[in-house]
């Protein structure tokens, strides 16, 4: 019998109630307001009906759930600024009744006095697993594809429904504080060995495990409601304690240098609630969980990287009216390590690849990267030996263009030659009907110049992917300026199919995400020229937030290519287009000493045998006369880099490069890891503003160059009072800023 919007109520002979949660036209469940109330009534109504022993719940879906509905947090956080505006004590007061308010309905579950098993049948995220914790007992399927996490601290909150009390009552306090500093995703079988579940089973027994915990007398009370419970992890004032505390403190400000305030207040919320009472613990955690979703980073990380990137992930970009495209067929041009990890990405998502080189034993070679993954994947425990053969049974390998026919869009990712793309692309095209769509993974040519090429500019597009291709999450797609909307289409179709994110692109030299990566890495020349050390360059980007420093980059990217797209910018641009010392320090690396990054051993970095780690070249101190350490200011280098990425955002912007803030901020963070504590670079000058910014940018330019003069569009920006998310309205379905 059906009582409930979202949710199935039924009720066997045993008096054992099954709670199935199907939310109509979702995907995935979700928590929403709708949903939270419906939750409320049926704890109402299983404590006041003595009929009923006891609740399973389960999900209708492939996967448990997913958490909170993005479209509820975005409420509550615009609710508080509003009011803010007007009465700051008020909105305080309501953020922190709106923060407890899954926190308490949890612990109504946990005390209504009847018991409550979790059926966790797939994926279960966030506030959904912080209902399972809530449980009395939790049974989850036995697949490793199953993912068991609380990931709030990835956009900048944190599991503030419970998580941070009950994962520490249940788990190693170590275990607990790792998983959830870092929102580790867990299996069944991690989660059962940490204490977190009790059972796993088969998917066809789950109901039954769940419904035997019941009938066997499972108690409705939690152990931490017990009299005599004891922390699975000691005491915090105990010689365990000692341990722990000390090194976690210090381990988390090693790894996130105090930009993530989420993260401290896990350690907060865990060290002191669990010196007091349950319910005291839970009003500390709902307290600090109000304090931290007032923070610039709650707000921006929250936008960035939950809001629009599903915004992104959904499609806010493609054209609405061009029907959507089912791919059946994808040519890659190039088996090489870009070309195999296209091909790669494209068969995991279930669709036939035709992998083209120039002969067979390149192709060959190329297929066997996907095996080697998968081989990778299947040690790991994340997939099979069967999964293995279907991915390769995909791939076709072979020099014959002719095996293109049918194709729905072609790949090209040979070398960076407008000749060698030239000529791959009339032979594809010679073969390809002509509704097909060509695109070019160039990360140099522009694509209008490519497309000039072409029979079939309007179908010709860029479709930008960064390496290695299996682990890099965006995609660019570049518009040359007769790409047209069918185009832009396929390509956001097929980027969607393989689970990426896409930002569209205009075209232009370097695109948007080199562009901001070549000034990240020219200012780290500027400093070695001017005499700073190079440790403190690499620990100042990750001192401002950066995942790699930028000599580390310039390794993995390789120095002798960094060369060659300096002098091919000078040929392009002529000789003003490139500072002479960063060439003339680049030239003296390849040149002379023969370093060209991680590829042949050594570049700014040795790279010995393992197990010994990558360290600095000494010989670095040696090409230009140090600096003192002690007399240089570590916050101006940390801002240099900071502000160098975000005025070369801001022009990408001016040109009309990049169209939607969005765009800018996910594409630099997803691209290359930009601080993402920031929301993005356009976030980070909206956090500034625009008039302060230019300020201290005008500071950084007298004292060190061009690079940080501030575009008009920014003396513009701040004339007006305006920001980027209100003067550029997103695409699509507008988002109002934060």
């Amino acid at each position: 019998m059906a009582d409930y919007e979202n949710f199935i109520f039924k009720i066997d002979t045993d008096g054992i109630a099954l709670v199935t949660w199907d939310m109509p036209d979702r995907s995935m469940n979700v928590f929403t307001e709708a949903v939270m109330e419906e939750i409320e009534a049926l704890v109402d109504r299983v404590a006041g009906d003595d009929e009923i022993k006891g609740v399973v719940f389960t999900s209708g879906k492939d996967s448990f759930s997913g958490g909170a509905d993005l479209a509820m947090l975005q409420k509550i956080m615009s609710q508080f600024h509003a009011t803010k505006a007007k009465d700051a004590d008020k909105a305080a007061r309501e953020l922190f009744g709106n923060a407890g308010r899954m926190s308490w309905l949890w612990r109504k579950v946990e005390t209504c006095g009847k018991p409550w098993v979790s059926a966790i049948n797939g994926t279960c995220m966030g506030g959904a697993f912080e209902l399972s914790l809530a449980c009395h007992g939790r049974v989850a399927v036995n697949d490793d594809s199953i993912r068991l996490a609380l990931p709030e601290v990835k956009v900048g909150i944190f599991p503030g429904a419970g998580g941070t009390q009950r994962v520490p009552r249940l788990a190693n306090t170590q275990e607990a504080l790792q998983m959830l500093t870092s929102g580790q995703n867990l299996s069944p079988k991690k989660a059962k060995a940490m204490g977190l579940v009790h059972e796993i089973v088969p998917k066809k027994k789950l109901i039954e495990a769940a419904k035997k915990l019941i009938r066997d007398g499972l108690e409705p009370v939690q152990p931490w409601d017990e009299k005599g419970f004891k922390l699975p992890g000691g005491p915090v004032y105990s010689p365990a304690g000692a341990n722990l505390w000390p090194a976690a403190i210090a381990i988390l400000r090693r790894e996130t240098y105090g930009n993530y305030p989420a993260a401290a207040a896990i350690l907060k919320c865990v060290y002191e609630g669990l010196l007091v009472p349950f319910d005291t613990a839970l009003t500390i955690e709902q307290r600090y969980f109000t304090q931290i979703l007032q923070t610039r980073e709650a707000e921006v990380m929250v936008r960035s990287l939950f809001i629009s990137l599903q915004d992104l992930n959904k499609g806010a970009r493609r054209p609405q009216d061009v029907p959507a495209s089912k791919l059946r067929k994808v040519g890659v041009l190039g088996a090489g390590f870009m070309g195999a990890g296209i091909a790669f990405v494209t068969a995991k998502a279930g669709i036939p690849v035709v992998l083209i080189d120039r002969d067979q034993e390149a192709a060959d070679k190329g297929k066997a990267h996907s095996a080697k993954l998968m081989d990778g994947l299947i040690k790991k425990g994340r997939a099979t030996e069967a999964e293995k053969e279907k991915l390769l049974s995909l791939i076709t390998a072979t020099p014959d263009y002719a095996a293109l026919e049918g194709a729905d869009l072609v790949i090209e990712a040979v070398f960076e030659d407008s000749a060698v793309k030239r000529e791959v692309m009339e032979r594809a095209e010679a073969v390809l009907r002509s509704s097909a769509v060509f695109a070019s993974n160039t990360s140099t040519i522009p694509i209008t110049d490519l497309a000039r090429n072409s029979q079939r500019p309007k179908n010709f597009i860029g479709i930008h992917f960064f390496s290695p291709v299996d682990r890099m999450m965006l995609v660019e797609v570049i518009l040359g300026k007769k790409t047209g909307d069918k185009a832009l289409a396929v390509a956001l179709d097929y980027v969607r199919a393989i689970r990426k994110t896409p930002i569209v692109v205009n075209d232009t030299r370097g695109f948007y995400v080199n562009r901001c990566v070549l000034r990240y890495m020219d200012e780290a020349y500027s400093m070695l020229i001017e005499g700073v050390p190079a440790p403190m360059i690499e620990n100042a980007a990750r001192m401002a937030g950066m995942p790699v420093g930028p000599l580390a980059l310039s390794d993995e990217i390789a120095v002798d290519l960094v060369q060659k797209i300096m002098k091919q910018t000078i040929r392009d641009l002529g000789e003003k287009a490139v500072d002479p010392r960063r060439m003339g320090l680049i030239d003296t690396l390849v040149d002379k000493h023969g370093r060209f990054g991680r590829k042949n051993g050594k570049g700014f970095y040795e790279y010995p045998a393992k197990p010994a780690k990558k360290h600095l070249w000494p010989n670095l101190k040696t090409l230009y006369p140090q600096q003192d350490p002690e007399k240089i200011d570590i916050e101006e280098l940390k801002s240099r880099f900071l502000y160098v990425i975000a005025l070369e955002a801001a022009r990408v912007m001016e040109e009309g490069i990049v169209i939607d803030p969005r765009e800018g901020d996910l594409g630099a963070i997803l691209g290359f890891g930009f601080a993402p504590y920031t929301g993005g670079p356009l976030s980070f000058i909206d956090g500034i503003g625009a008039a302060t910014f230019i300020e201290r940018a005008g500071q950084l330019k007298k004292k060190y160059g061009n690079q940080f003069k501030p575009p008009k569009l920014l003396a513009e920006m701040a004339q007006k009072g305006e920001r980027f998310y209100g003067r550029f309205a997103p695409a699509g379905e507008i988002q109002k800023a934060a």
